[in-house]
């Protein structure tokens, strides 16, 4: 495999490095570089200065405001991007519903929408996992029961993500009841202040609000919302977890903060430590080995369609994540029980923020499908068995 770029990729890597540590803000860099929570109007800023330069949307269609760009500078853009500790477009928009309506939807909303959400004016939610289906998608039960011109819609999503900032939401729901449980699901598009519709909070074990339930009562959501046809939802929805299943394996993202964990092991005295030093050292090889797979998938996607080993990527990927993660939490000892410490605190602020990022980051090998299902997804799609 050639590993070396080529003169052209070499100085589109170097044209977003540039941009992205000089464009964005330096205090939105600074803090997703101290692993601080970003705000709501942050995370609008930060998307819509890629958006008015052509950046925020790659992977969408030329005409919506994509790039006509090899994988191989779609995995550069994505790994400068981390690399510079820029907030990445919010996945929401830009990896999942966007993809899905440049695909799947009609032209009338694909110009209602595709615009507005590529710049953030409408901040999409993600109605999918429901309590008693998350890993088991296609046992959702929330109903839409047409009625004229409009659907009505009952039932409860959970886990979503950001959704007390959510202005409109994708919702999977069940239009037939008497099939197949994957052919009788449709994809909804509803806005966040229909009336019947209730966000509810959900407290983290880190302390923080980053997810909700979601509750629909007699929901009524125009027909003409539906993306794609009736009972089609489920391909939508595959097609949906794939791409973002490519993007959750944050190869730049963790890199970083292993950077990061070894100069933290320099400065107290830990690198000297043969077996801090050598988990470090291991933890690196993991990463390039996951960083040459991820260059390979990307190679090897086509046609908008990621490949089936991106799978690999989630699952490897979250796994180093959180390794990474651990291995923070360690070297700060018993600094990392101060987690509730303001910034006057005498302790450093990579320790305090040691045990809410782990705990935080128990979800990665969950969402995105769970890393079991992406076990089983390899043993058939890849390995045949």
């Amino acid at each position: 495999m050639q590993l070396e770029l080529s003169a052209e990729d070499a100085a589109f890597r170097d044209e977003m490095r540039a941009f992205f540590t000089t464009e964005v803000p330096q205090e939105i860099r600074d803090a997703v570089a101290n692993r601080r929570e970003l705000t709501k109007d942050q995370i609008i800023e930060s998307q819509r200065v890629l958006n008015a330069h052509g950046l925020a949307v790659p992977n969408w269609p030329v005409e919506w405001g994509g790039k006509d760009w090899s994988p191989l500078r779609r995995h550069i853009w994505h790994e400068e991007m981390q690399r510079a500790d820029v907030p990445a477009p919010l996945p929401f928009n830009a990896s999942m519903i966007g993809p899905v309506i440049a695909h799947f939807g009609s032209q009338e909303i694909k110009e209602r929408f595709l615009p507005a959400t590529a710049n953030l004016d409408i901040w999409w939610s993600q109605g999918f996992s429901e309590p008693d289906a998350g890993s088991d998608l296609a046992s959702l039960r929330t109903t839409a029961v047409r009625d004229g011109d409009e659907f009505v819609v009952n039932g409860q999503k959970t886990w979503t993500t950001l959704g007390q900032y959510g202005d409109w939401i994708f919702t999977l729901v069940r239009t037939d009841p008497e099939v197949k449980k994957q052919a009788g699901i449709s994809m909804l598009l509803i806005d966040m202040t229909s009336p019947g519709l209730t966000v509810r909070p959900i407290e983290l074990i880190d302390g923080g609000h980053e997810v909700n339930e979601v509750w629909f009562e007699d929901v009524r959501v125009p027909a003409e919302n539906m993306v794609g046809e009736l009972n089609s939802g489920w391909t939508q929805a595959k097609f949906l977890l794939g791409n973002e299943r490519v993007g959750v394996a944050p190869v730049g993202g963790t890199k970083r903060v292993l950077a990061q964990a070894k100069d933290w092991a320099r400065e107290t005295g830990q690198l000297d430590d043969v077996l801090t030093a050598s988990r470090i050292a291991e933890l690196e090889n993991e990463l390039l080995a996951l960083e040459l797979t991820a260059l390979r998938v990307v190679a090897h996607s086509a046609d908008g369609k990621p490949h089936p080993a991106s799978s690999v990527l989630k699952l490897k990927g979250t796994e180093l994540q959180q390794a990474v993660s651990e291995l923070v939490v360690d070297l700060a000892g018993p600094a990392s029980l101060a987690s509730g410490a303001g910034d006057d605190s005498d302790l450093p602020w990579w320790s305090r923020r040691a045990t809410p990022a782990y705990l935080n980051l128990r979800k990665a090998s969950i969402y995105g499908g769970s890393n079991e299902v992406q076990r089983q997804i390899i043993a058939k799609t890849i390995l045949g068995l």
